[in-house]
């Protein structure tokens, strides 16, 4: 079984339906030729992300037979990875949904119909050109991270020819100013908050150095300002896309499906003919298009205000999600665990967090109205915690997380006191916080030592608390009301916040000694 034999003409299907395998409902060379003339997407960024989620959503758009053309996805950074990953497989990939049950789902997507390489070297900078000067095209799309939306001054220097992925793309938007300043939407579906704007940001740079250094007229910056022409929408992504795992290989293998060989490339991106990735996901996209565009609404995307993205957006990181993580990564860490599926099987901290998404932090959450908060925390610890396929570590989680601290769980306490809600109903929250004390000091509830996660202000908060000791009774704790006076870490003054002393006294609780962590820690959940 090979992906290639689905283009041929004398392809049997029967074969891979027999061991599950979803095919394409679609005439994929009708699709091709439809795009090619006339394109609607170009998707900047082809990792693994691209292809379990955006290309997939528009594969299922296609299986129901009401659009009929595909994307184009164009590679900024890596190139091996059109030459490895999607050249020899005709564009097509194998999407692997890994189910919290253990079972896996097994669909061909099919809605990639090229693949280009986004550099002027190559001739596929010519057909890109072509691409943005057709009246045809709706939407360009990214995924590259937030680091990608990087630019600096070298770069802005280099005229019409820039070399990061922002300058690429705003020289393309020139062509398609010079062909009639043609209507376009610009749509960030990275990971990150207001993505939309930093693709602005990006883009207005060279732009505007560009029209300072006389490289292009004043107007095209005007072109790009007209939000009836050009526009940069907001959107929320939530689909988690590890690196090709062994055992779903070995599940291929076993099927007799042979595209399943590991890429690794120069710059280090990890891929494969198939991509691995949890079954749950949410698109969230601000409807603001300026050329009409695809119906990936018809494949699981929600199309809606930028206001109800940005809730969201907040419902997710400040209450959700992202709180229930910081939470178990920082305990997990503390007590042994290296992957977060084997820390949903442990009752303490399955419920920690269970208590902390439904009791502590829903009074105060956002509800977008588009989703339903209390069913996406279900999802979390229910399917996408648990998940045995999901690789992912505590000690990931849990790099820069004087970062987080201030937005996963400062803004919750700042809406129990802006609302007037009890404070003294925050328990678990608080225990998080104690639990970030003890957890600088790098040492395991077993008294073994571990390497706290990368974090910017790691030394500095280390420092802080290294007057301390584990299982020293009587010692001087003063040093607690420095870090959780600290409102860059936490967002406020705990103390004034009214949560200093209780934080202090859960502080004084994990420094008793040896298994003082997860005494503490059953001790307080319990109670909750």
């Amino acid at each position: 079984m090979k992906l290639n034999e689905i283009m041929s003409g004398s392809f049997d299907a029967t074969a891979w339906e027999a061991k599950g395998y979803q095919l394409p409902k679609f005439d994929i060379e009708a699709v091709r030729r439809k795009t090619h003339d006339t394109p609607t997407w170009v998707h900047f960024g082809g990792g693994n992300i691209f292809r379990a989620f955006p290309a997939a959503i528009l594969n299922d758009a296609l299986n129901t037979g009401k659009y009929d053309r595909g994307v184009i996805v164009a590679e900024t950074f890596d190139f091996e990875v059109i030459d490895k990953a999607y050249t020899p497989y005709n564009n097509l990939s194998l999407l692997v949904s890994l189910k919290s049950d253990g079972t896996v789902e097994k669909k061909v997507i099919a809605s990639v119909t090229e693949a280009l390489k986004a550099d002027y070297q190559f001739n596929d900078w010519n057909r890109l050109v072509d691409i943005f000067r057709n009246p045809s095209l709706q939407m360009i799309s990214f995924t590259i991270t937030e680091k990608g939306y990087g630019y600096n001054e070298a770069d802005l220097q280099r005229g019409l020819k820039p070399v990061f992925a922002l300058g690429k793309v705003t020289a393309l938007l020139y062509e398609r100013y010079q062909a009639g300043k043609l209507p376009l939407t610009v749509q960030s579906m990275d990971n990150c908050s207001h993505n939309g704007d930093k693709v602005k940001a990006g883009v207005f740079a060279y732009a505007e150095r560009w029209v300072k250094d006389g490289l292009v007229p004043a107007d095209f910056l005007d072109y790009l300002k007209d939000n009836t022409k050009i526009t940069f929408p907001w959107s929320m992504i939530d689909k988690i896309t590890p690196r090709p795992h062994e055992k779903v290989k070995e599940l291929l293998a076993a099927d007799g499906f042979e595209d399943n060989d590991y890429i690794e490339t120069e710059k280090h991106t990890f891929t494969a003919p198939f991509v691995n990735a949890e079954e749950t996901q949410y698109l969230v996209i601000e409807d603001s298009y300026t050329n009409g565009r695809p119906p990936l609404d018809l494949g699981g995307a929600l199309y809606t205000t930028r206001e109800t993205v940005d809730k969201v957006e907040t419902m997710k990181v400040t209450t959700c999600l992202n709180p229930l993580h910081t939470a178990m990564s920082i305990y997990g860490c503390m007590l042994g665990y290296t992957l977060i599926s084997a820390e949903m099987a442990d009752e303490d901290l399955r419920s920690f967090i269970q208590k902390i998404g439904y009791i502590e932090a829903m009074p105060v959450v956002t509800d977008p109205g588009i989703l339903n908060p209390y069913e996406f925390v279900g999802a979390v610890i229910n399917r996408r915690l648990p998940n045995p396929f999901m690789p992912d570590a505590p000690q990931r989680i849990a790099m820069d997380t004087s970062q987080k601290l201030p937005i996963r769980f400062g803004e919750t306490i700042k809406k129990y006191i802006s609302r007037g809600l009890d404070i003294s109903n925050l328990i678990l929250i608080p225990l998080t916080l104690a639990g970030y004390a003890r957890y600088l000091k790098g040492i395991k509830d077993d008294g073994t030592t571990f390497e706290p996660s990368p974090d910017p202000m790691l030394e500095e908060m280390q420092a802080i608390v290294a007057p301390l000791e584990i299982g020293k009774p009587d010692q001087d704790w003063s040093c607690l009301r420095k870090l959780y006076s600290r409102k860059d870490v936490f967002g406020l003054d705990l103390y004034e916040a009214g949560l200093g002393e209780q934080i202090e006294s859960m502080v004084k609780e994990l420094y008793a000694g040896k298994g003082a962590v997860r005494a503490t820690l059953h001790k307080y959940v319990a109670a909750r």
